[in-house]
């Protein structure tokens, strides 16, 4: 396996991707936070003493992924067309799934775009919501499916199986 990230000597550098070909290329991420009964109840009720927690972790998640070359190292400036942060509600579980789709046309990817948006949108929910319950878990964040670019379509299998198994 060659590692594009590394030079001969094993120095980091950036890829350059100035002789690609300019494609449109989108992603899409997710993750979620589980929390107590009170507080996913609060947040779902907009009770929060701090505001509207989805609101405010939408613009987070939209803003956390406009700055993702600024927290990954080696990571592209990129010309980004859409950003968006959705919420799923898990009644069940007491979990709130943000959902972050990135897109733009151009040489690289936007994985790492949608992968930001969606914890920077998990971190604010945490944040907005420590005071009522500091037992909060996030996980299960990855990519869900990304498409342009040389290695064209990816749909990751285990979101279709966790999907199936949080049905049951």
């Amino acid at each position: 396996m060659e590692f594009t990230h590394f030079d001969g000597q094993g120095n980091a550098w950036m890829v350059d991707v100035g002789e690609k070909a300019d494609t449109r290329r989108e992603a899409v991420a997710r993750g979620s936070i589980f929390m107590s009964p009170e507080c996913f109840e609060k947040v779902q009720q907009g009770a929060m003493k701090k505001g509207d927690v989805l609101a405010v972790a939408r613009v987070a998640g939209i803003m956390g992924a406009k700055k993702t070359w600024e927290l990954i190292p080696l990571c592209h400036v990129l010309n980004l067309t859409k950003l968006s942060v959705d919420f799923e509600m898990d009644e069940k579980r007491h979990g709130i799934t943000a959902v972050c789709t990135a897109r733009t046309t151009g040489k690289t990817g936007v994985e790492m775009e949608a992968l930001t948006g969606a914890a920077t949108a998990l971190l604010t929910i945490y944040d907005m919501c420590k005071a009522v319950d500091k037992t909060m878990e996030i996980g299960e964040i990855r990519l869900e499916r990304k498409s342009g670019g040389k290695s064209g379509e990816f749909r990751n299998p285990l979101y279709r199986e966790m999907k199936e198994a949080a049905k049951n």
